[in-house]
């Protein structure tokens, strides 16, 4: 089913594509804008990932820190490949997941997250990352987040060369192909994150095995995003459907384009969930020495 997902999703991300290549250049841009959309389609498969990684200047947290353990053990209990654990120095608290597949995937939280919420709230977060790997949710995400940008991308183009063109639709064509195309591309996205967010939130659960956790992770993560900027996440909205809690604060005003459900009703979800579960021990136990050094230093989750 995630195979079938990701196809159709690369064929409407093309048909996109390869219209506005169409009505910039006629005939010779559909052609050019076909063998792009191609390219794309091939980068977002293999290199889309890391390029997510490198845009938020994602650093590889080192295996024996607290954050690697908690994803090492959540990843064994859902009897799945262990993914690359990176960090994030933001001090707005998420995450993402990224990758192609579950033997080629990431997780990614912001020093924010790992500052601010407790050490069952990561657990839950985490969780919740592992179950779009699982779900295979990532490959669809980051095929969207590359189009999407691509597709703003050509709508910025029209604005300068689009009038040029032997295409005929005009000054009034050009300014309406600038905001229809990147707002369908939104469209796509929002369909696609939608529901992935509420059954990554059911799987997670499952995963950490309390609810009552990751409700709470993501009552505190939209309470601090409200007010703490993501500075990379506003120049690059396009990928911002990728986060455990909508980073931009643009979203607030304008909820019919939301990629993410609200928070409220996600909660209210895991809510539901509560009498199902008892109080969970599948956090691995912090060593006397961690406890220790914890003490010592406010954010040991990054170090070795």
């Amino acid at each position: 089913m995630a195979l079938v997902k990701t196809g159709i999703l690369m064929v409407i991300m093309t048909f996109i594509v390869t219209l506005l290549g169409s009505l910039l250049g006629g005939f010779q841009g559909m052609i050019i804008a076909v063998l792009f959309a191609g390219t794309m389609n091939i980068f977002a498969w293999y290199k889309s990932d890391s390029l997510v990684l490198r845009i938020y200047k994602a650093k590889l947290a080192p295996k024996q820190s607290e954050l690697s353990k908690i994803v090492r053990s959540l990843s064994r209990k859902a009897k799945m490949p262990i993914p690359k654990v990176f960090i994030i120095d933001n001090s707005q608290p998420n995450a993402f997941a990224t990758g192609r597949n579950p033997e080629n995937s990431s997780v990614a939280a912001t020093t924010g997250l790992l500052k601010q919420l407790s050490k069952e709230e990561i657990s839950a977060v985490m969780a919740h990352e592992l179950a779009h790997i699982k779900n295979r949710d990532t490959t669809i995400m980051v095929i969207t987040a590359t189009f999407a940008g691509a597709i703003s991308m050509l709508a910025n183009f029209a604005m300068f060369f689009g009038s040029r063109r032997g295409s005929g639709i005009g000054i009034i064509g050009t300014i309406a192909l600038m905001i229809l195309a990147p707002m369908a591309a939104s469209l796509v996205q929002m369909a696609i994150s939608r529901g992935r967010e509420y059954e990554a939130d059911r799987i997670g659960a499952e995963i950490c095995g309390n609810p009552s956790w990751l409700a709470s992770a993501l009552k505190s993560i939209q309470r601090m995003a409200n007010s703490l900027d993501n500075d990379i996440a506003e120049q690059n909205p396009s990928t911002a459907h990728m986060f455990i809690i909508n980073p931009l604060h643009a979203h607030k005003h304008d909820r019919l384009f939301s990629t993410h459900p609200s928070t409220e009703n996600r909660v209210a979800a895991l809510k539901a969930m509560e009498p199902n579960y008892q109080a969970s021990t599948s956090i691995p136990k912090v060593s006397s020495s961690l406890k220790k050094k914890r003490k010592q230093d406010p954010n040991p989750w990054s170090s070795n």
